[in-house]
């Protein structure tokens, strides 16, 4: 009866200690992270006039949900980015950007602290405040379309500090193009398609 009782004690505490360490090693299907982006544009051109905007680092939030440990949906934000808009490289004006992302992720798994991802998913940009110097603007009434619905592409990977905290190493390439008009009429199309790079942190929950 005691070796039975002694028995019985020892899988309720192997059977106790590995329910701990799940609960430890697990966590919740919401994930947030910060990252600090350097967007280099593309800068594709078709009217001649040798469009272009500057490069910079800007600040990303992203909010992802697990379905399952190995997929995930991603939405990226930030708030609208303000560019120099330059012809030949003098600059004519300039322009906001409002990029919202939304992502499909494979997470791959059984590779420890290191999580490698990549997703794939649709771009929205809206671009606002779009203003150009008083000489063109007179010489050209040049105006673009406003909205840009693109592809995005993602790889990267999370490295776990522990069941919450993790760093963050990111790349997207974001296909974002607006049609440029002068008087009324179509001249070309003003391709940005920026790779983005960002490091940041993570939180799960």
């Amino acid at each position: 009866m005691k070796k039975t009782l002694l028995a019985m004690a020892a899988v309720a505490a192997l059977t106790s200690g590995a329910a701990m360490a799940q609960t430890a090693e697990a966590a919740g299907p919401f994930m947030v992270r910060v990252r600090a982006v350097h967007i280099d544009s593309q800068n594709k051109d078709s009217t001649g006039l040798g469009l272009s905007i500057n490069n910079k680092w800007i600040p990303e939030v992203d909010v992802s949900y697990f379905f399952t440990p190995n997929f995930a949906a991603e939405l990226i934000l930030t708030y609208p980015q303000k560019h120099d808009l330059r012809a030949g490289g003098d600059k004519i004006g300039s322009l906001k950007h409002l990029p919202p992302t939304l992502l499909a992720q494979y997470h791959f798994t059984n590779m420890g602290a290191f999580k490698p991802y990549i997703g794939a998913g649709v771009n929205y940009t809206r671009f606002s405040n779009v203003r150009f110097d008083p000489a063109v603007a007179a010489a050209l009434s040049p105006s673009i379309k406003k909205n840009s619905w693109g592809g995005a592409l993602q790889v990267g990977f999370d490295y776990a500090l522990d069941k919450n905290w993790s760093l963050n190493f990111d790349i997207k390439k974001v296909y974002i193009s607006t049609d440029v008009y002068s008087a009324g009429n179509k001249v070309g199309t003003f391709k940005v398609d920026p790779v983005l790079v960002g490091v940041g942190v993570g939180y799960r929950f």
